[in-house]
């Protein structure tokens, strides 16, 4: 990924020598993407507005939904939910209007992280599925990487879902094909599922050897965020032998990773892991500190329904967001109705993509 971003600022330096406002367009995106690669989340949505502010060009005009999706990625790492939702939701309506399914594919792919992150899974199982039926459909040319892309998310859902010979299925299938293409970033989250999977199982030794081969790749192309996902799986399995002490040091590395990203999610479920090591420790001074932090999280990221005050994400529920991208429990919407986002009061005229 250095690399690539690199090439971008040689691009965007050649697009200014050429007075070229069409090239000078994607290597804006281009910059946007190696910056989301490497997890500068902030430099990844300045440089998507950027590409968004020039407008008239006819690149720009075919770029916006490329640019909505990045933007929307930057978002989600930064835990910044709502409009992550809403970029996606550009996104997908640019895809729909140029009837481009490849697009179509990746946010559907982003949806899915997106519906993991905030644990409803159903949805984190359903956008998978359907950028897989996508790719089956249209896929032709661009099939291979598509199609090992959204196997993944699909692994993820599974095992979130306890689904575990189903991810284990959906992992090993994507893993195969990143293995073929030399694909080192998919690789590096396939063995980050496998672990995941095997912890399900409680199969730790099976699971340290994965998480230390993600962890290799992950530092070696840059992927801080996959990082914090590494060590929150390794504090999990020490939590399981109960060598608290071992999870903690892997805690103190995330929370650093985490806290220099900007991922509030990752600060969030650190938190909630010191919380039970503190309260089987004993140690009340700082289990009151960490369930303090935890709650602060919360209302930062507004993970909470507007509806019933209850949390979001604190376990698997169906939710539905408005067209404003506010969203909220499936059963609270059922049950109270509303012509109006309870959030923000933006009327509800029709229900979103998402």
């Amino acid at each position: 990924y250095p690399l690539y971003l690199k090439f971008a600022v040689v691009q965007i330096d050649t697009a200014r020598e050429l007075e070229d406002p069409d090239f000078l367009t994607e290597s804006y995106l281009n910059l946007a993407r190696s910056n989301e690669k490497l997890c500068e989340f902030q430099k990844t949505i300045s440089y998507c507005k950027t590409c968004l502010n020039m407008q008239g060009t006819t690149v720009s005009l075919q770029l916006n939904g490329q640019v909505s999706l990045s933007m929307g990625n930057a978002f989600l790492g930064l835990s910044i939910f709502q409009k992550a939702l809403e970029c996606f939701e550009k996104a997908l309506r640019y895809a729909h209007n140029n009837d481009d399914k490849m697009l179509e594919c990746r946010v559907c792919c982003s949806l899915g992280n997106f519906y993991t992150q905030i644990k409803d899974y159903e949805k984190a199982l359903f956008f998978p599925c359907k950028a897989a039926e996508l790719v089956n459909d249209y896929g032709q040319g661009w099939s291979l990487k598509y199609r090992a892309m959204s196997q993944y998310h699909m692994a993820v859902a599974y095992q979130k879902l306890g689904r575990l010979a189903d991810a284990m299925d959906c992992c090993e299938e994507s893993m195969k094909i990143a293995l073929q293409h030399g694909d080192r970033p998919l690789q590096a989250l396939c063995l980050l599922c496998f672990a995941d999977i095997h912890r399900s199982r409680r199969d730790v030794q099976t699971a340290f050897p994965r998480y230390d081969s993600s962890m290799s790749i992950m530092t070696e192309i840059g992927n801080r965020l996959g990082l914090v996902q590494v060590l929150l799986g390794v504090t999990k399995c020490w939590m399981i032998q109960k060598e608290l002490d071992k999870a903690l040091e892997s805690i103190e590395k995330a929370q650093e990773l985490a806290e220099g990203l900007g991922n509030k999610l990752g600060l969030l479920k650190l938190h909630c892991l010191c919380e039970r090591i503190y309260r089987t420790k004993e140690q009340q001074r700082e289990l009151r500190d960490h369930v303090v932090k935890f709650h602060e999280c919360v209302e930062e990221m507004e993970l909470y329904c507007g509806m019933c005050g209850e949390s979001i994400g604190e376990k698997n529920n169906q939710l539905q967001a408005l067209p404003c991208s506010h969203f909220f429990h499936l059963k609270c919407l059922q049950t109270n109705g509303t012509r109006g986002c309870p959030n923000c009061r933006r009327l509800s005229v029709k229900p979103g993509y998402v």
